[in-house]
C-alpha cells in the first residue's frame, strides 16, 4: 500500500481518493500562497491564502507600469486643465509664454487631427491646439461631439 504525501489516503493503482475526487500522485503536492508562502487549503486552482495576499501581490506585481500610466495621466489631466482654463469660450487665442508659465506640456496630447491643407492640431481629449506664427501663438479649440 502507497500513501499520499500530503493525504493520508490509500493509493488504489496509482490514483488517490479524497472527498469523492480522484488526482494523480504527481499532481498531489501541497499549494502555497504565492505572496506569503504558507500552505493553501481550499480549492485547487487557488494561488492565494486570502485577499490581501492576492492584492499585495498584485499592486507589487503591477507597480511598475501602474506609476507610468499613473503619470501619463495626470500629466494629460494637467494639460486639459490648462487648456480649458485659457479656452473658456470654446475658441480663442494664446501665446506659448501663457502655455508655459502654466507649465503646460506640448509632449503630451491624446491626438492629432491633421486638416485638408496640412495643418496640424494636437488634441487633449476634447481641447485642442493648433501652432501659429511658428509657435510663438497658439490657436486654442474645442472639440464638439457630433
Amino acid at each position: 500500500m502507497l500513501f499520499c504525501d500530503c493525504h493520508p489516503f490509500k493509493m488504489y493503482q496509482n490514483l488517490i481518493l479524497i472527498y469523492g475526487c480522484y488526482h494523480d500522485q504527481n499532481d498531489c503536492m501541497e499549494k502555497k500562497c504565492l505572496e506569503c508562502g504558507t500552505r493553501i487549503i481550499g480549492r485547487a486552482d487557488k494561488k492565494f491564502c486570502n485577499d490581501s495576499c492576492r492584492n499585495s501581490y498584485n499592486n507589487k506585481f503591477n507597480k511598475d507600469s501602474k506609476n507610468l500610466v499613473r503619470t501619463i495621466n495626470n500629466r494629460l489631466r494637467k494639460n486639459y486643465r490648462i487648456l480649458e482654463m485659457l479656452n473658456p469660450s470654446d475658441k480663442t487665442k494664446t501665446t506659448k509664454a501663457k502655455l508655459t508659465s502654466a507649465d503646460f506640456d506640448f509632449n503630451y496630447f491624446t491626438s492629432t487631427y491633421t486638416t485638408k491643407a496640412g495643418t496640424i492640431y494636437y488634441f487633449v481629449y476634447d481641447q485642442g491646439y493648433l501652432p501659429l506664427d511658428g509657435g510663438e501663438y497658439y490657436a486654442l479649440v474645442r472639440r464638439t461631439a457630433k
